[in-house]
This record gives structure tokens, C-alpha cells and sequence, in this order.
């Protein structure tokens, strides 16, 4: 059994590593190369997300020479020093007060800028959270309530940024509203499909929707009631028509999909990407992996590749998050199929919720594990506890933060059987 974790735990790392925010980049600017400033201009490097430090590093290095202005943004546990750049941290997933004067410093160095100016916007995953940049008539704990509200009824991440657009100045174009200097955007995605207007909650492209749609569907969840008073006067307020942001250049560096290319590289004979739209209500997503196991053939391995990110309906207030209940709902689910088997379910940012973990690992001993340990795996599941029961079984998955966020990799091993 731990030659099939081993070998879980280094494909995901495999996925990890084909996200690397520095290559990525690299690779983008072989064909979306750097546009120049006009005489007398400067660039304005802006860098948000959890990957803004190894993507500016790699930027400033090929800018070396040149005058630029940089200012990063990036989660706690990603910040660090980085010569010729002001970084600032902030919270994740939790936004904070630091997020809020990062986004005013976003601002004032996209004010600076001149029209001879160019604006390099380096996005990845988590800078909607670490720029909350309420718009006039809202504070944090508007933004951080509204924020808890989402996320505790099942809501996906393009509903969510089609909400959080309509109540912040820099969401859904807001960053180019904020500049008169062109800006050219180079987007690692972490969201399934690459939808630009969702990714970090779509600085540099037009918004999902309008006040009116985030209205109609937070209505027809049921939770209107439930949102702030002040966040419903925000979104009764219609955009005036034609509010559109200018236009930016944007090239996509990376993604899940090139992720779950390079396991199924790594994993050779027997591997097959099963779904990589992985979405939607993680109890359904744990039904459709455990089928996949159970339809495999018996008297071979198999290594099925899955990508994507799910949501949890909270019910409980334990702790956990998507990966980690999902880890936890296969591990229950799971039939006897008369042979080893392994899941892994890991965010590729190397954070699954509130904790320190990136997911979960679960094998055909993890119930067991649990129950020896005095858990009861049903109960922990309906408080969503799913952090408490994979600890007790000693099936966390903790990585440390991966410096990349390119959305979840499921991975389930499955032995020859008899």
C-alpha cells in the first residue's frame, strides 16, 4: 500500500510542477512577447494571486535594464522579499485589512501611470480574495459576511466572482478602469474551462454579469435575505448601459488541463484522464469516482486522472474543505472492489480550506485508521470535519504552499486486484 501513496503523492507533485508560475510564463512570452513603452515611459509591473512572486521574479529578470515599477500581492504563506518590487501580503481565503490596503496601493501605482506607460498584470489564483476593494457603500465585513454566506450555501466559483464583481472596484475589468497606460495580462488559471472573467475574479476582462443577474441568482439560492443590508442596496443599482472597461491583452500561461496532461505523462501505461470538469456538489463528484473505480477492469493497474473544483454545502462547523471531504466521502463511499486502492485529492495551491493541509490521501485501511483512533467517520462527514477524520487516520496531505495555483488533481490508483 505505500508504494501506491508513494506514487499518489508524486504524481500530484508532478501536476504541481507543470504549473510552475516561472515556466509557465516563460513559455507564454515565446509567443506573446513584452510590449515597449513609448519614449519617455516606464512599465508598471502589477503581480496578484498566489503565484505573483515566482511570476514577477521571472518578469523583473527579463525587464532588467529597463525602468519598472513593480508592486506584488500574494497569500501569507507565499510572501517573501523580492529585489526591485514592494510586496504585500494579505488574507486567503479570508480576506483582510491588509488586502485592502494592497488594493489602494494597486491603485496608486496604477494612477502613476501615463498613457506612455505600459501595465504588465501578472493574475493568478487567490487575487480575488487578496484585493477586496469594497465599492462605495460597503466595508471589509460587508465583503467578508457576503463572502461567508457563498461559500456556506454551495455556490461555484463563477457564480461567486459573478457576485463579488458587482461589490469591488478592481474585479471585472475594475483594473483597467483604474489605469490610462495599456495593459497586457499574462493569466495562469485556476478555474476549470479557463474562463477569463472568473480567473482572480477577472481584473483585466469585462465582467460575468450585471447587478440585476447577481440578484436574480442570489434569490433564487434563497439567501437575498441573508446577504447584508448594505450589499443588496449595492446591487439594486443597475450599471448604466455601456459601462464596459477598455480593452487589454490577454494570454493564458497556464492551466488544470496541462496539470492532468503531465500526470498522465508521468503515470505511462494504464493511466486516463477520466473528467476533467470535476465540478459541482462534492458528494456527486465522490459518487462518480467511486463508479469509475468499480468500473474498472480487474488484472491490471489503473491510474485514473481526474481535475477540477468542487463545493461543500456546510452543514456542520467542523473544519475542513472541498479536497479534504472529498478525500473523506470516497474513503466512505468506497466498496470492497477486491484490491488495493489509493485516492488523492489535493488543491495544487497546496491550501484545501481554512487548513493546513492541500487535501487528502485515503486507502483501503483509512476507515479502520479512524475508528481505532475513536472517530466516527459518518459523524465527522455530517459536521464536516473532514480535517479532524483525516488527521485521526494520518491521511492529510501537506505539501506547505506550492508558490502555483491551477485548481484541483484527483488521482485514484488502483492495484491489479485478483
Amino acid at each position: 500500500m505505500s508504494g501506491l501513496r508513494d506514487t499518489a503523492t508524486r504524481l500530484f507533485q508532478t501536476a504541481c510542477l507543470a504549473a510552475d508560475p516561472a515556466r509557465a510564463l516563460d513559455r507564454a512570452l515565446e509567443t506573446a512577447p513584452l510590449p515597449r513603452p513609448e519614449p519617455g515611459g516606464v512599465y508598471r509591473v502589477v503581480a496578484i494571486g498566489k503565484a505573483a512572486i515566482p511570476m514577477a521574479t521571472r518578469l523583473l529578470a527579463r525587464l532588467e535594464g529597463h525602468q519598472a515599477d513593480a508592486i506584488v500581492v500574494t497569500n501569507y504563506e507565499n510572501a517573501g522579499d523580492l529585489p526591485g518590487a514592494t510586496v504585500l501580503a494579505s488574507g486567503h481565503p479570508v480576506p483582510d485589512e491588509n488586502g485592502l490596503v494592497a488594493a489602494y496601493k494597486i491603485e496608486e501605482v496604477l494612477g502613476r501611470a501615463t498613457a506612455a506607460d505600459r501595465v504588465i498584470a501578472l493574475i493568478s489564483g487567490g487575487g480575488s480574495a487578496l484585493l477586496p476593494a469594497p465599492v462605495d457603500g460597503l466595508d471589509l465585513a460587508d465583503k467578508a459576511e457576503l463572502n461567508r454566506v457563498l461559500l456556506a450555501n454551495g455556490f461555484e466559483i463563477t457564480e461567486i466572482n459573478l457576485i463579488r464583481q458587482q461589490v469591488s472596484r478592481l474585479k471585472g475589468g475594475g483594473l483597467l478602469r483604474a489605469t490610462r497606460a495599456p495593459v497586457t495580462a499574462y493569466i495562469l488559471s485556476d478555474v476549470i474551462g479557463d474562463d477569463l472573467r472568473v480567473i482572480a475574479s477577472g481584473p483585466t476582462v469585462a465582467p460575468i454579469g450585471s447587478p440585476a443577474d447577481a440578484r436574480a441568482l442570489l434569490k433564487s439560492r434563497g439567501v437575498w435575505n441573508s446577504i447584508p443590508a448594505s450589499v443588496q442596496t449595492v446591487l439594486e443599482k443597475d450599471r448604466p448601459a455601456g459601462a464596459q472597461p477598455p480593452a487589454a491583452v490577454n494570454a493564458l500561461v497556464g492551466s488544470n488541463r496541462k496539470s492532468l496532461d503531465a500526470v498522465l505523462e508521468a503515470a505511462g501505461p494504464g493511466a486516463v484522464i477520466v473528467n476533467d470538469h470535476l465540478t459541482g456538489d462534492v458528494a456527486a463528484a465522490a459518487e462518480a469516482i467511486v463508479a469509475a473505480a468499480r468500473n474498472a477492469p480487474a488484472g491490471r493497474s489503473h491510474c485514473l486522472i481526474f481535475g477540477g473544483e468542487t463545493t461543500v454545502t456546510l452543514r456542520g462547523d467542523g473544519l475542513g474543505g472541498r479536497n479534504q471531504e472529498l478525500a473523506l466521502r470516497v474513503a466512505l463511499a468506497m466498496p470492497e472492489i477486491g484490491r488495493d486502492w489509493v485516492f488523492l485529492s489535493g488543491g495544487t495551491d497546496g491550501r484545501d480550506g481554512p487548513t493546513e493541509a492541500a487535501g487528502g490521501i485515503v486507502d483501503t485501511g483509512t476507515l479502520d485508521r479512524m475508528r481505532s483512533s475513536g472517530g466516527d467517520p459518518d459523524a465527522l462527514l455530517a459536521n464536516n470535519d473532514s480535517h479532524a477524520a483525516l488527521r485521526l487516520s494520518g491521511d492529510l496531505l501537506v505539501t506547505g504552499a506550492t508558490g502555483t495555483n491551477v485548481a484541483d488533481v484527483q488521482i485514484l490508483l488502483l492495484g491489479p486486484g485478483h
